[in-house]
């Protein structure tokens, strides 16, 4: 059903990526966006610099993206289905909720040093386990936000949203944390909590979800089979997979600012921002020229440009130049973003992106932590320098092969 918002007369994007901000529903979906990507990484700061000073460990920080990817993994399948059949408003309200309820948690455990540290790792599922619900109710609502020429402009000015907040985020969590880790997760808990406000006065052009069908177990996995059967998204989305799993250092930053770079929390903040900034300055550039050719090279071409600068970023020994490294990859990634996440939603029937962006967050969002995990244990094994190198390295390989394994995508001209 079609709400009073709809404006069917309107065929064709605009040449500016600013005009989606006409759309009131979509300004809140992104302000909430920005407190989620906000409140997000100040518990990421809080949680990684938590974990390290009680453990001095680098595969205690794994274990903490083992945790939170875990949940994503099992969940995938279920919450893609509950986000095509249920009111991926009221999803994301619950699992804000729930995840707002966790911070105050983690704020208790902070503020008693005498406690273990297993109660940190069983908060991390909780909050890992709410994202793989909202995630995917979160990718399939935004595009019953604007009419279907705005779908590029739309993705890109959200993800906007959400490195924006990994700008300040990061920073201010730093900041945060020198005042006491309870600081930190009290400032997310609030934070969470206002974004569940924000998103429950949205109200979509068209009603995404419910689909009331009886869900089958053939009907858990037909997010899979569509994105199998379109091959420039799987290899989109298999390509941004394994980038993010070897080209991620994010797990070993507050190793980086400690031990290599010689910082504290303000530094890891910094650390954390900078990516987040490049991919901000690589969205004023999309939003004045959109990718309307080429789309598939320049996503090739700028996963490569991200594994060279993870390698740079590995071997620096300097704050500064560290910093311009992390920009860079966030730069390169931004436009892998864009064409992934406009490739899925754009192609993907309404009645279905609950259960394929459930997939993509697995592929995506869930490799973030697999990524962290691997990182931990690979620097365990090889020490943090050697484990990012040999991760930059191969995200370099795996975008060569990928230009051979999917040539749909290399070809790829247009995004919608």
């Amino acid at each position: 059903m079609t709400s009073p918002h709809a404006e069917p007369t309107i065929t064709e994007a605009p040449a500016s990526g600013w005009s989606v901000f006409r759309f009131r529903d979509f300004r809140a979906f992104c302000a909430a966006r920005f407190m989620t990507g906000i409140a997000m990484q100040v518990h990421n700061v809080g949680l990684g610099w938590l974990v390290y000073d009680r453990t001095g460990s680098v595969m205690a920080l794994g274990l903490v993206g083992l945790a939170a990817f875990l949940p994503a993994l099992l969940l995938a399948l279920v919450a893609g289905a509950v986000a095509d059949r249920y009111d991926r408003r009221l999803i994301m309200v619950a699992c804000w909720s729930i995840i707002a309820l966790g911070d105050l948690a983690l704020l208790a455990v902070a503020l008693n040093p005498s406690l273990p540290v297993w109660p940190i790792f069983l908060l991390t599922v909780l909050v890992g386990g709410s994202r793989s619900f909202a995630n995917p109710a979160s990718q399939a609502l935004l595009p019953n936000l604007v009419p279907r020429p705005y779908f590029a402009h739309a993705v890109t000015m959200a993800t906007t949203a959400w490195q924006s907040s990994s700008i300040a985020g990061p920073a201010l969590g730093g900041f945060l944390y020198a005042l006491g880790p309870a600081v930190v997760f009290g400032f997310a808990s609030a934070s969470f909590a206002l974004a569940a406000i924000a998103i429950a006065t949205v109200r979509p052009r068209e009603q995404g979800g419910p689909n009331r069908a009886r869900p089958t177990l053939e009907s858990l996995f037909a997010g899979i089979g569509f994105i199998k059967s379109r091959p420039a998204i799987l290899g989109a989305i298999s390509l941004d997979l394994f980038a993010v799993l070897l080209g991620g250092a994010v797990a070993l930053l507050p190793v980086y600012a400690k031990d290599i770079l010689h910082t504290g929390p303000w530094g890891l903040g910094l650390l954390r921002s900078a990516p987040a900034l490049g991919a901000v300055g690589m969205t004023l550039v999309l939003a004045s020229y959109p990718l309307r050719r080429h789309a598939g090279r320049r996503m090739f071409t700028a996963v490569a440009v991200f594994g060279l600068a993870t390698i740079v970023f590995g071997l620096s020994t300097h704050f500064w130049l560290s910093m311009a490294a992390l920009f860079v990859t966030g730069a390169a990634d931004m436009v892998s973003v864009v064409v992934r996440q406009t490739l899925v939603q754009a192609e993907t029937p309404d009645d279905m992106r609950g259960r394929v962006s459930a997939v993509n967050s697995v592929f995506i969002g869930a490799s973030n932590e697999l990524g962290e995990f691997e990182s931990g244990a690979l620097a365990a094994a090889v020490g943090p320098v050697g484990s990012v190198v040999i991760g930059g390295i191969g995200t370099v390989i795996v975008a060569a092969l990928w230009t051979r394994l999917f040539p749909t995508l290399w070809k790829r001209d247009a995004l919608v």
